[in-house]
């Protein structure tokens, strides 16, 4: 399967009221160098709970705008990639076609699916919606990130590829078995079993195996404090 791509990058802005971030990107054409970290010229504000090797690049389906739109008719102007902060948006490619551990091959470089994105409070204020980040969680339509896993040369005039899946854990079966159903050991180790998991999500998943609980999530979805749980 080949899937066309629109490609985005952004720099830290200072937001009032708010912590800076580097949610608000632009398109960008053209041949393009993708490293271990990400794309050449994309920076994340705060490093450890964005960016890195294990969330390289962030990929939004576009479909999902026309929900958000018809949700929010006020403030459909805003719904248009890259507004959830995306650096890949396709057509075709939704959490329910993606897979934990799917390997694209993207010009010259390799990336793969490491985890669901987890939607945090900066979207909240990035949209003006006290609740969007709780939102996108609940119906599951988070998006998911990469792992670069071959370095390269990329550009917006490639496709993504998919050449090899590695599990059978979908990107919306993941986020359900985060957030969506009680305390399920059986499902905890389903979701580490997929290849390709995320080191964040797998250590996440055995802590509740471990403690017999699941994590409190709201400060990352509410932003109550400055600290922000793994999942």
């Amino acid at each position: 399967m080949h899937y066309p791509v629109e490609v985005f990058i952004g720099t830290i802005r200072d937001y009032e009221g708010s912590r800076p971030s580097a949610i608000a990107k632009v398109q960008v054409d053209g041949e393009l160098t993708l490293t271990e970290r990400g794309l050449a010229g994309d920076e994340q504000a705060e490093k450890k709970i964005h960016g890195g090797p294990e969330r390289a690049l962030c990929h939004y389906p576009r479909e999902h705008y026309a929900e958000w739109m018809r949700e929010f008719p006020d403030q459909a102007d805003l719904f248009y990639a890259p507004a959830f902060g995306e650096n890949l948006s396709t057509h075709g490619l939704t959490e329910k076609e993606a897979f934990i551990g799917d390997i694209f091959r993207w010009g010259e470089a390799l990336i793969q699916i490491s985890q669901p994105r987890s939607p945090c409070f900066k979207l909240n204020d990035h949209f003006g919606i006290a609740d969007m980040s709780s939102r996108m969680q609940s119906r599951g339509k988070v998006g998911w990130l990469y792992r670069v896993i071959a370095p390269g040369q990329v550009s917006s005039d490639a496709p993504l590829e998919l050449v090899s899946r590695l599990s059978e854990v979908s990107v919306q079966e993941a986020a359900a078995i985060a957030w969506h159903m009680p305390f399920d050991e059986e499902q905890y180790h389903r979701l580490m079993s997929a290849a390709g998991l995320s080191t964040s999500w797998t250590r996440t998943m055995q802590k509740r195996v471990l403690s017999g609980k699941i994590e409190d999530n709201s400060r990352r979805l509410w932003g109550k404090s400055r600290g922000v749980s793994a999942v």
